[in-house]
């Protein structure tokens, strides 16, 4: 496929709308709810509060959601662009209620994606280079203790009426915050080491003293808090939690439109999941010839990892190396296959301050003062890291993936207003952009090396069994031929992910609690992808001679985050 080049020139500014208004009010009052959600966009004022993390506060969100609702049913369309907006803002909005009507909101625990991280995590944003910015979270850790009352009456109200997260979830969200309670844990650590503009020569200065005593004591409010939270989940919550895993067709139906903002087909969505599986290993064969005639894919990843020039030790080796590989993507990327405007240039890649496994992307403040980063969380114990594995995973998290995405909807404040471009992100969207990027990336001949090659397709392979892991262990399904026999069970797809997913014990224990616990969000990666296919095809098959690719990305890039209905909508008309 022969790409062209991008044009550079930016979107002209247009004249805001009475839809536009009313997505500004709707971004306003979460802003007004939500003092992290602030933080994450770099807007000052309230960087020591939480939100309301009780029922009171989940009611409130939900309120926000049915008045903005309101103000829109009277408008129509001004532009197109109103027209996805309208379209984009009633299909989440109105999901969110009908979320909210469950209760299971109330319930809100899982190892990666609830209030039990989240409080934690927004100090990950928070700037350190200034006493004000550490007096800021000096004041943050203060109220940690009230956030987590909050959570705890909001899982107490959910326990109430008999919504409680699975066993597994709460025994591993226990252990979570045992270790944040622990006395070298995060919040005691992130006090202890504080220092004013750390430079990249020197170790930084010493807080004043008086700032000091503040941030040490408020650090160890926090951290009581996350005790207090230990012993809730443990003494009260466990007992009531249920041994299955499983929610069933009608929650998981309602989750997978959640994440990609279209409702699929599960059972055949699960049939083309077992299919692309086995398209994909057969694929993963093909390279492994090349890599050693004869060779099996375990053995020729086997010689892969064998590899010293593959190979890393360390995590300021992997930075360094994360770093390298990211900025010569941009460079080459820039003006040639995409439009990536200086202001857009600087992706920070990280060590994340925790040892959960993932690797994850956070987007640029409104200003870019804080530039997009790329996070990776590194489990306990681990210093060793495979080139080849990884190659795509920075392509996925940066250039042309989540960075090159985000930022530019952050960047189109002449085209959309602060909702599509602040507020909504549909995973199937963002993620399955991400691996359709990967792709791109081959087919653009940054894959070419059969070792990077095969990583693409390991990680392809991973998100091609997580859709039938995620879909036939939550529905119960029948276990393909190739992979056992009987109906799904936990168990039973925890040795599925240990044949089809290449990582370390301690990510694949990760992953297999996070697919357990967060239903519906692990399939969004590849079916977004296969959405993302499904609908650059026809506007090919549409536009015919005339279709070019360059555009089709410009035009779907402006967008922003969207359901995949709305993005099909926008693109095909």
């Amino acid at each position: 496929m022969t790409l062209p080049a991008q044009p550079t020139t930016p979107v002209p500014a247009r004249e805001s709308t009475a839809i536009d208004a009313a997505a500004n009010a709707y971004t306003a009052r979460l802003l007004e709810l939500d003092p992290g959600f602030a933080t994450e966009l770099g807007h000052p004022g309230r960087e020591t509060e939480y939100r309301d993390h009780s029922p009171a506060g989940l009611e409130a969100m939900a309120a926000a959601a049915r008045t903005a609702l309101a103000d829109l049913a009277a408008l129509e369309p001004a532009d197109d662009v109103d027209a996805v907006t309208l379209h984009a803002m009633r299909e989440r909005l109105g999901l969110e209620l009908e979320l909210h009507a469950t209760g299971w909101p109330l319930a809100d625990l899982n190892n990666i994606a609830s209030p039990a991280q989240g409080i934690r995590a927004i100090f990950d944003l928070m700037p350190t280079a200034t006493a004000t910015d550490w007096e800021h979270i000096s004041g943050r850790l203060a109220n940690v203790p009230g956030a987590v009352e909050g959570y705890i009456e909001l899982l107490r109200a959910g326990a109430a009426r008999g919504l409680v997260a699975a066993r597994r979830q709460v025994s591993t969200v226990i252990e979570q915050c045992e270790r944040h309670a622990a006395s070298g844990g995060f919040f005691t650590t992130l006090a202890a080491n504080a220092v004013l503009s750390p430079a990249a020569d020197d170790a930084g200065t010493a807080l004043p003293a008086d700032l000091a005593t503040a941030l040490a004591r408020n650090a160890e409010l926090a951290r009581a808090a996350y005790g207090t939270l230990t012993s809730f989940l443990r003494e009260e919550l466990l007992p009531l939690a249920p041994e299955k895993d499983a929610v069933g067709a009608q929650r998981y139906a309602l989750a997978s439109r959640e994440f990609l903002g279209s409702a699929v087909d599960l059972a055949e969505t699960y049939a083309w999941g077992v299919a692309e599986l086995d398209r994909i290993i057969a694929e993963q064969e093909a390279v492994a010839e090349r890599i050693q005639p004869g060779a099996t894919v375990a053995q020729a990843k086997a010689l892969l990892n064998a590899d010293p020039a593959r190979t890393l030790h360390g995590t300021d080796a992997l930075v360094a190396w994360m770093q390298q590989l990211s900025n010569t993507a941009v460079a080459e990327l820039a003006g040639s296959q995409f439009d990536i405007p200086e202001i857009m240039r600087t992706l920070e890649c990280r060590i994340a301050p925790t040892q959960d496994g993932g690797i994850y992307y956070t987007g640029p403040s409104e200003d870019f003062s804080r530039p997009g980063r790329m996070w990776w969380s590194v489990p306990e114990g681990e210093d060793t890291f495979t080139t080849w594995a990884e190659t795509t995973t920075v392509y996925h998290e940066g250039v042309p993936g989540h960075h090159l995405q985000v930022a530019t909807a952050t960047l189109q404040s002449g085209l959309l207003n602060d909702w599509r471009r602040n507020v909504c992100w549909v995973s199937g969207h963002g993620e399955g952009w991400a691996l359709y990027a990967e792709r791109l990336m081959d087919q653009l001949g940054y894959l070419a090396d059969p070792g990077d090659k095969m990583g693409m397709l390991d990680g392809q392979r991973m998100r091609a069994a997580r859709v039938v892991f995620d879909i036939g262990v939550h529905l119960e399904l029948p276990v393909p031929e190739r992979w056992g026999t009987g109906t799904w069970t936990a168990e039973a797809g925890l040795e599925f992910l240990r044949a089809n997913l290449d990582i370390s014990e301690g990510q694949l224990d990760f992953e297999f609690h996070r697919y357990l616990g967060w239903p519906g969000q692990a399939p969004s990666y590849k079916v977004g992808q296969r959405l993302w296919e499904d609908i650059r095809d026809a506007r090919a098959t549409r536009d015919g001679d005339s279709f070019s690719l360059r555009d089709f990305h410009t035009q779907a890039l402006n967008l922003g985050s969207v359901g995949l209905d709305t993005l099909k909508m926008a693109l095909l008309g």
